[in-house]
């Protein structure tokens, strides 16, 4: 697929994930925003600055990019999660000059913030519970970050099988064969993410709640 395509698709794919996060009537507050940012900015840098290739060159690599995503949709809700992990892990692939990579990154990392977000929030109702480093606590925040975690590793190899074959032209052998690979790598990337986030989340949690900077719904 042509380039310029490709960065036609990925504009579609972004002004539909927005327009879906304007429909689900999620309030984006100055305060929720800086956050996104942030949180961005670090997806970014966990991504470019702290990842391992992996050697058999098959464009999935190890790193912890993800925990971002969790982290916010933790700390915030699903598509403040989403929006943090879309738009800090494509851009690191549209700097690597990767825009094809970036489409699906867009789509993927927004997955994970919503289903993490809907888990922790409508099903665990986290915000609602008090800070506390009991078991049943900590298993709750376990439980709402690896959700969305463990639907990548699903959707990654589903959706990075379609993007090798029909917008990188793969032949059907070749892109089932890197598709095996990626949900290797798929699992083990959000196994390490869970474990970062719900680390970071009992530690931050508290401080910011303090501090007063988390948005008040």
């Amino acid at each position: 697929m042509q380039t310029s395509t490709m960065w036609i698709l990925f504009f579609v794919v972004v002004a539909a994930v927005l327009l879906i996060a304007g429909l689900s009537k999620t309030r984006f507050t100055t305060q929720k925003i800086a956050i996104i940012g942030i949180m961005a900015a670090l997806s970014f840098v966990a991504y470019e600055f702290f990842r391992i290739p992996n050697v058999l060159g098959t464009g999935s690599s190890f790193h912890l990019g993800n925990t971002f995503t969790a982290l916010t949709a933790l700390l915030l809700d699903g598509i403040s999660g989403g929006l943090a992990g879309a738009i800090g892990l494509a851009l690191a692939d549209i700097v690597a000059g990767d825009p094809g990579y970036a489409i699906t990154t867009f789509i993927l990392k927004f997955i994970i913030g919503v289903v993490c977000g809907a888990v922790a929030h409508k099903v665990l109702h986290l915000k609602e519970r008090t800070p506390a480093h009991t078991l049943h606590y900590i298993a709750a925040v376990t439980g709402a970050a690896f959700s969305g975690l463990l639907v990548n590793v699903f959707t990654d190899p589903l959706i990075g099988y379609f993007r090798n074959r029909f917008i990188f032209g793969q032949p059907a052998e070749i892109a089932t064969v890197v598709t095996k690979i990626a949900s290797g790598v798929t699992l083990v990337n959000s196994l390490l993410s869970t474990v970062c986030a719900v680390l970071l989340y009992l530690a931050l949690r508290p401080a910011l709640e303090k501090a007063h900077l988390l948005p008040k719904e």
